[in-house]
Formats: C-alpha cells, sequence, structure tokens
C-alpha cells in the first residue's frame, strides 16, 4: 500500500535512504552520504513524501520524495528492490502530476535504465559539482 508520510517514519526512510545510496553509488565515497545525513533529514521532511509499506507486515519497504514536480529520490529497502516497489511509487506520483523530472548519476546504470524503461528522456548531461559526477537531466510528461 502507498500512504502518506507520517512524522514517525522519519528514522525508517532516513536508513533506506542512506543505504540505497550507499549501496547505488558505489563510485561515491560513503562519507559523502553519512556527511549530508543531517542536512537529509531536515529537508526530507518539507518534501511531498509517499512510503510504499507491505500491507502484511505494515514494514516499509520505500519510499518517493517530491519537490514540486522534481523527483527528489525514490528509495528502496535493501531486500525489497526489484520487487516493482519503485514502480508503483512512480506510477503513485504520475497520477498526480504532469510532468515530473529528476537528476541520475550516469553511473548508476540501474537507475539510469529505469527511468528510460519510464519513458523518462535525457533532456542534458551535465558534472554534479559536489561528486563531480556526470549526472542526466531527465523528463517525463503526460
Amino acid at each position: 500500500m502507498i500512504r502518506n508520510f507520517q512524522e514517525s517514519d522519519l528514522d525508517v526512510l532516513m536508513q533506506i535512504w542512506l543505504n540505497a545510496n550507499i549501496s547505488a553509488h558505489s563510485f561515491v565515497p560513503e562519507e559523502y552520504w553519512t556527511g549530508h545525513f543531517g542536512q537529509v533529514k531536515e529537508l526530507l521532511v518539507q518534501a511531498e513524501l509517499y512510503i510504499y509499506e507491505d500491507d502484511h507486515t505494515g514494514a516499509i519497504r520505500g519510499f518517493i520524495g517530491l519537490m514540486d514536480d522534481y523527483i527528489a529520490g525514490i528509495f528502496v529497502a535493501d531486500g525489497s528492490r526489484s520487487q516493482g516497489i519503485g514502480r508503483q511509487l512512480l506510477d503513485y506520483a504520475r497520477v498526480r502530476k504532469q510532468h515530473l523530472s529528476l537528476h541520475v548519476y550516469e553511473k548508476n546504470q540501474r537507475a539510469a535504465g529505469f527511468y528510460l524503461r519510464e519513458h523518462f528522456q535525457v533532456k542534458e548531461q551535465r558534472v554534479d559539482a559536489d561528486t563531480g559526477e556526470t549526472e542526466l537531466v531527465m523528463e517525463w510528461r503526460v
């Protein structure tokens, strides 16, 4: 089930965020993610958040964060990836938005491939000033 964010979800979401970033971005030092943990925690509660919660266990297995039409990220818990959770979260957002955009590291081929399969188009390539990594700016429209 997908539901709205509740303040009590925050610690679980942050652990999913940290683990997912470290796992997906082996090309970025782990210290980058741990160093931004506090800042992201403060910003996360300002985003439009939708939570994927397991119907049987009640465990949070993933979430999507939106800032207007910008996808700040889709994050799925370890052990829950490749089960359609990311796609369900994306579909949930697409019902609510006519346009979505995002940035994804080019080296994160799994995520970039996911968005391409979901009909996002690469609009620009640029270098992320914080990491020095090339990122793709992608968009989707109804």
